[in-house]
């Protein structure tokens, strides 16, 4: 069995049906293979990864994975977050070390993953991971779909927003837009959703309440450091794709054919 310093290690990939803008979204093709496959055949490559599941609530993506040999959990319809599924399928479970990741990121990098498992299996006291990587085009940092965030000097998240942070407080701030690049001397951070968990801080995270941040950003990582736990922010220099509309699906085909 895989394992890092004698952690057992679960992969949970959550996979419900419903999409507002892209229904179905776990089970389009990408170059005659399911999305969810894919992800799961990525995680597979972890070093440090020894079971994976994917946690559903829709039959027709639980035959999907039975389909191709993997393993598929029924989870109950009622949950509001992929935290609250993947929470579900590991209490029952022998675990140490939980890693959610997203069913829309077909071709994440294994590497990153286990670069994200490392400081959970390095330091007990920790409890939460997660990733990032440095913006290098502006149009992409004031998009408010890709989630910014800021951290102190021992790489603990201090907050994350759909705004630009940290903000510039001078009119550079205006003209930074104009620009096609991100000048040298200014860093900006986005966030790459893919999260490890201790899986006992995972059981107590699903039954802590909605925060206010969290509501206000739609974001519910910030409900993490409203209750005060720290979220360590591994840095890597290779992003994950996620697929969130029918654009991103034609571009990431685009990106397959060459």
């Amino acid at each position: 069995m895989k394992h890092r310093n004698r952690n057992i290690i679960f992969g949970i990939i959550p996979a419900r049906y419903q999409s507002k803008r892209l229904p179905g979204k776990p089970l389009i093709k990408i170059g005659g293979i399911s999305m969810v496959q894919r992800v799961y055949q990525q995680t597979e490559k972890s070093k440090y990864i020894s079971e994976i599941f994917v946690a559903t609530d829709d039959k027709r993506i639980l035959n999907e994975v039975i389909n191709f040999g993997g393993n598929a959990v029924m989870t109950l319809k009622k949950h509001k977050s992929g935290t609250d599924r993947i929470a579900e399928v590991v209490k029952s479970k022998k675990c140490d070390i939980v890693v959610n990741i997203q069913c829309d990121e077909p071709f994440i990098d294994p590497k990153i993953i286990d670069k994200a498992i490392e400081p959970l299996t390095d330091d007990n006291t920790l409890n939460v991971s997660t990733l990032a990587i440095k913006f290098t085009n502006i149009q992409d940092l004031y998009d408010e779909g890709n989630v910014k965030v800021v951290f102190d000097k021992d790489y603990n998240a201090l907050y994350f927003s759909r705004a630009v942070i940290p903000f510039i407080r001078t009119d550079s701030h205006n003209n930074l837009k104009k620009l096609k690049t991100i000048p040298k001397d200014k860093r900006f951070y986005k966030h790459i959703g893919l999260y490890v968990y201790s899986k006992r801080f995972l059981l107590k995270f699903a039954k802590m309440k909605e925060s206010y941040l969290e509501k206000t950003e739609k974001l519910e990582q910030l409900r993490i450091l409203e209750n005060g736990e720290r979220i360590r922010v591994v840095l890597t220099n290779k992003d994950s794709l996620s697929i969130d509309t029918k654009d991103d699906l034609k571009k990431i085909k685009t990106l397959l054919k060459h």
